[in-house]
């Protein structure tokens, strides 16, 4: 099985970014950890905090892959274009946040990539992207 964790903006900064929301681990720590975990699985990575480039990595592997673990990040509000490219797409997606985005600023409830996607995580930190894992096996 193939899949790929692509994480949008500001999601590099992991680790330093508000770790009282975010947590004290970087996410490629956190990665290692997942590799290890689901030896069975191809597992790749990708960021960027260019909506571009997260729309054509959506493109590059939307047909090809398994499956597609996505936290867009803050595009998750803003983004038809991503929300979009989900819709083009065969490869299943698990939408995942690691904060409790409906306890945030109201805007954060609108999600333009839930519509499209196989199902939503929010909420339960890093370990969102094991149980999305876990929706692929």
């Amino acid at each position: 099985m193939k899949l790929i964790i692509i994480n949008g903006p500001n999601l590099n900064l992991l680790g330093k970014r508000e770790p009282e929301v975010y947590g004290n681990a970087t996410f490629e720590s956190y990665f290692e950890k997942l590799q290890s975990e689901f030896p069975a699985i191809t597992l790749e990575y990708f960021q960027s905090n260019i909506e571009g480039e997260i729309i054509s990595k959506i493109q590059e592997v939307g047909f090809s892959y398994d499956g597609i673990v996505l936290n867009a990040g803050a595009y998750t509000h803003t983004s038809i274009g991503i929300g979009d490219a989900i819709k083009a797409i065969t490869t299943p997606v698990v939408e995942v946040h690691i904060s409790n985005t409906f306890s945030r600023e109201s805007f954060r409830h609108q999600s333009y990539i839930s519509p499209n996607a196989k199902g939503v995580i929010i909420g339960f930190g890093l370990q969102s992207y094991k149980l999305a894992l876990r929706a692929f096996e």
